[in-house]
């Protein structure tokens, strides 16, 4: 029974999550499993993957194989580097010791780069909505302003009509009074 490590699609439409699985290779997608070894949410930023390391290397070097995105997510999370560093064990080339002492280094390395990643984020999630108020309050300035001058072009609109029925009557009046003197 050829085994493979594949992903198991949950979640709704739209949002998908996955469950990391090791299936019989005819077995459908979502279907029968032999166990599961971790998860996947593509829809975070960075990727969220939990992983048991120690079970899909030991899945790895009993002959189970990979689909071509399971292969990218356990590489990213050294999986494929580990199973490297135990054949090199195997071969004599280097100690437990010396493998462990690498794969640490590296997985070091790699949780320095995913976080630093997180932070590029944040701070440019930051700036984003700092630079997206700024443009809002500008808006509302303009939107305001505009709403002012309307205002006071409607004021004006109705003063010289006022002004315009007013002066006539006065006129009458200034006309009388010369002539009453």
């Amino acid at each position: 029974m050829p085994a493979k490590i594949r992903l198991q699609r949950h979640g709704k439409k739209g949002r998908p999550f996955f469950h990391i699985v090791v299936a019989d290779s005819r077995a459908p997608r979502d279907g029968r499993f032999i166990e599961r070894i971790g998860s996947y949410n593509p829809i975070s930023n960075p990727a969220t993957i939990d992983l048991n390391i120690e079970k899909a290397t030991e899945w790895i070097m009993n002959g189970a194989q990979p689909t071509d995105t399971t292969r990218a997510i356990l590489s990213y999370k050294g999986v494929l580097y580990r199973v490297h560093l135990n054949k090199g064990v195997k071969k004599g080339a280097l100690t437990q010791e010396q493998a462990d002492a690498k794969f640490n280094a590296w997985m070091e390395a790699n949780t320095n780069k995913i976080e630093n990643k997180k932070s590029r984020l944040a701070s440019e999630k930051s700036k984003s909505d700092s630079a997206r108020l700024a443009a809002e309050s500008k808006a509302n300035e303009a939107r305001l302003e505009a709403r002012k001058r309307k205002e006071a072009e409607a004021l004006l609109a109705e003063t010289p009509a006022e002004e315009t029925s007013e002066a006539p009557a006065e006129d009458a009046a200034s006309e009388d009074a010369p002539a009453e003197a």
